[in-house]
């Protein structure tokens, strides 16, 4: 609705990167109004955060843009690594398992960060949800009842909730006086450009150790899906990289075995300062901070991108229970609650990676991110085995019966969902439209027992029979019948 100029929406999304566009279409699909609002004047034009994790890769299966992404993207090259203008051998990044029935993502997908950006953007599209470009936020004030924002295009914003997705630089983390506290990871700027270079093979990761104790490193990556290349490179503490062709042609010919000439065109190029930071908090009032604007991250070990869509992804269903189904404002607490440590293990994560210390592996899938301790988690079970999935552990795939499908299919969508595995135990009555029912034949990692399965994918409450669910879905607003339509997605 739009009176006088003043648009009402139940969302402002300040900010379309991967963390805004995602909230975007979760919320899109469940029937919450939202309007997103970008200071540039198209989406991002760069490749900077080119790896989806497996946990990243199960939320885009979610919401519906799985297929889209793996078609447009591919598996991370082998490395080669040269001297002196010599192939000297491979070198493998990480080592990834093999799919199993609990994890049908196992290795990081290769999809620049433009073309994650135009998946999801076509995604809140079809859900029937935009972008404003060129709507940067002048002025944000919150009351009691919502936030008031004044965009750059002329037009003010009512919204109940406001979501700071802007980036490390937030202008809107710092009009709240939200601060942020990090550290320098490394004293050397580094330069990202995407680039054409035919003259080069696209098999392998090309890296370039420096010829000598004084010198930096540089890397040429092909970009699945793309004929571009990203170039990194660091430079000497202090310095300032050129970024125009001319200064990257020559960056390329000094430091590998290819001519200035090799490289025909730069589509886009950018230099950064790796850092880790931490927003001291995550909520002020009616605005929360989600992604850059919350936390930066050094880009080793590829945490940064997924961290963010993922907390658009426990964002999202949290703000629909209170927009569309009448669950209390303090359900938004748990959204800082549970992220923001979460975003402080992969912050460290990222740091020691970069610096060395540790290699990618299982933590950087973010397959074990899960939510034991917090107040949204009940497991009333007890003597379980050290092995066993629990209450806050991230709900696995899995068959789903005779029918042939996969508790995915069952996940997916904007519901909670009930698993009775392997048991004949009464189901308390719940809100059809807000939980789905299933019965299942045992099946491990769950075993036996009774599971209720958040929007976002973790277990949210456990028990060997129905003792206490009842009292848990009411907590939630998951017991009363419902009329209203359920939102499609």
């Amino acid at each position: 609705m739009e009176l006088n100029n003043v648009k009402e929406t139940g969302v402002l999304i300040v900010g379309a990167g991967p963390t805004g566009l995602a909230l975007a279409c979760d919320l899109a699909r469940r029937g919450v109004p939202a309007l997103v609002a970008e200071q540039a004047p198209a989406l991002f034009p760069g490749s900077r955060g080119k790896g989806i994790q497996p946990r990243t890769l199960e939320v885009l299966d979610d919401l519906g843009v799985a297929e889209a992404a793996l078609a447009a993207g591919g598996p991370y090259p082998v490395g080669m690594v040269w001297r002196d203008g010599a192939r000297q051998g491979e070198h493998r990044m990480f080592d990834a398992p093999e799919p199993t029935a609990s994890a049908p993502y196992t290795a990081p997908l290769m999809l620049p960060q433009w073309r994650t950006q135009e998946i999801l953007l076509a995604r809140l599209r079809e859900l029937g949800g935009d972008v404003t470009f060129g709507a940067a936020v002048s002025g944000l004030a919150q009351d009691a009842a919502g936030v008031t924002a004044r965009l750059a295009t002329g037009a003010t914003v009512r919204a109940a909730y406001a979501v700071a997705a802007d980036g490390g630089r937030s202008t809107v983390r710092r009009a709240l006086g939200i601060a942020m506290t990090g550290e320098t990871v490394d004293p050397h700027p580094v330069l990202v450009a995407d680039v054409r270079i035919p003259a080069l093979d696209r098999d392998h990761w090309h890296m370039f150790p420096p010829a000598d104790d004084d010198g930096l490193p540089a890397a040429l990556c092909p970009l699945a899906g793309t004929p571009d290349f990203q170039l990194t490179a660091q430079f000497p503490a202090g310095a300032t990289p050129d970024l125009s062709l001319q200064g990257v042609r020559d960056l390329v010919a000094a430091r590998t075995h290819l001519s200035a000439e090799d490289v025909t065109e730069v589509r886009w190029a950018s230099d950064f300062r790796p850092r880790a930071a931490l927003a001291d908090r995550f909520r002020a009032g009616r605005v929360l901070l989600a992604g850059d604007a919350a936390h930066v991250h050094s880009p080793a070990g590829g945490q940064g991108l997924n961290t963010s869509v993922q907390d658009a992804y426990n964002l999202g269903w949290k703000l629909g229970a209170v927009l569309r189904h009448g669950a209390p404002d303090t359900l938004l607490d748990t959204y800082e609650e549970e992220r923001l440590p979460n975003a402080a293990r992969m912050l460290g994560l990222s740091t020691r990676i970069h610096r060395g210390e540790a290699r990618r592996g299982a933590a950087t899938r973010q397959l074990d991110i899960g939510y034991r301790d917090a107040s949204l988690t009940a497991e009333t079970r007890t003597g379980l085995p050290d092995e066993a999935l629990r209450a806050g552990d991230r709900a696995p795939d899995g068959p789903c019966g005779g029918a042939g499908g996969r508790l995915f299919d069952a996940f997916r969508g904007p519901h909670w969902t009930l698993l009775a595995v392997g048991t004949d135990a009464e189901l308390p009555p719940l809100d059809g439209t807000l939980v789905h029912p299933h019965r299942v034949p045992a099946c491990q990692p769950y075993g036996k027992g009774l599971f209720l399965v958040r929007p976002d994918g973790y277990v949210g409450w456990a028990g060997d029979d129905a003792t206490g669910l009842r009292e848990y879905a009411a907590a939630r607003q998951l017991t009363r019948p419902r009329t209203a339509a359920r939102p499609t997605g």
